[in-house]
């Protein structure tokens, strides 16, 4: 019961917090709930079990997480058991939370499938997880990872080194998650095989990726000319994530290739936009917070702002 209500009954104030309308008792190893959202709390305990029995751990994020994913009618057991790859220290990558699981299974569906949502949620994350999954199964002959360099404008040759050297920095997130997966030894191997490769956007020019997964990020640096020009680049038997933050646009003039791109390609079959917000940070709780705020900012400033017609009244008088 221990393992189920956490020491000193930590998980179950947890769920006492999220349902302040239930009341919960329990005598032994029995739980009695009562109260309106009884049906509710009891489809969260019973997730809960199953995800003991699996040997899943439970902590305090995990129990938030599943109160998050109950309330929204999803079953917490089914998402955070899925295995998508064993990391190089035996560590099981799988999803956290459900807008994780839409994520890796919008990947598994699409050709192409694009990621956008706040530092934290995975985006990158879980990209990387699935390259290697396809890698290792065969689906694929190679991992390309590129990034736009924005902060050098694409002219790389101020910098000192060759071009690894060079694009180094502007990947580090996609390698950070790439070591995680793959031990140190196992990504020389694959540069070596040539089944790993990096390289600025800049460099996709006039290519054709066939047979390949391909992961572009921070997608939100992109110009209008560098996304259709990288889209364009998808050959025969590869998959394509985009990842991207929208919030964090990095480009002169903030004129982004990934804004407003939904609305372009929406209807294309195989083709799908996944959003991920501030219930999808795995980071710690406080990330999650931060986000919210911001996101309810930006929903208030929006509505500040004066319509059209307004706008229109205002400067007749």
């Amino acid at each position: 019961m221990t393992g189920l209500l956490g020491s000193r009954d930590q998980y179950l104030r947890l769920v006492e917090e999220a349902f302040p309308d239930v009341s919960i008792a329990v005598r032994g190893n029995e739980v009695s709930i009562s109260g309106p959202a009884a049906p509710t709390v009891v489809k969260l305990m019973q997730e809960l079990v199953v995800l003991l029995e699996s040997g899943e751990p439970i902590d305090d994020a995990v129990v938030r997480r599943c109160i998050s994913m109950v309330r929204g009618d999803e079953s917490p057991s089914s998402v955070l058991t899925e295995d998508i790859v064993r990391g190089a220290k035996g560590r099981v990558v799988r999803p956290k939370t459900g807008g994780q699981k839409r994520y890796v299974d919008a990947i598994r569906r699409n050709v192409i499938t694009f990621a956008i949502g706040p530092a934290g949620t995975g985006k990158s994350w879980l990209a990387v997880a699935m390259a290697v999954q396809a890698l290792q199964s065969k689906s694929v002959q190679r991992i390309i990872l590129t990034r736009p360099a924005v902060e050098a404008g694409e002219r790389l040759g101020f910098l000192p080194g060759d071009l690894m050297a060079k694009i180094d920095p502007y990947l580090r997130p996609l390698y950070d998650a790439l070591y995680d997966m793959v031990d140190g030894d196992g990504v020389q191997k694959l540069l070596e095989k040539q089944a790993l490769e990096v390289a600025p956007l800049a460099f996709m020019r006039g290519r054709t990726l066939n047979n390949s997964f391909i992961i572009l990020d921070e997608a939100q640096n992109t110009t209008a000319e560098q996304m259709k020009m990288f889209l364009t680049r998808v050959g025969f038997g590869s998959k394509v994530v985009v990842t991207g933050d929208i919030t964090q646009v990095d480009v002169p003039g903030g004129r982004s290739g990934l804004a407003g791109l939904e609305k372009v390609l929406i209807g294309i079959d195989g083709l799908e936009f996944v959003h991920l917000g501030a219930g999808d940070v795995v980071r710690h709780r406080i990330v999650a917070d931060i986000v919210a705020a911001y996101e309810r900012s930006a929903v208030e400033r929006s509505a500040e702002r004066p319509t059209d017609e307004s706008t229109k009244v205002t400067n007749d008088g």
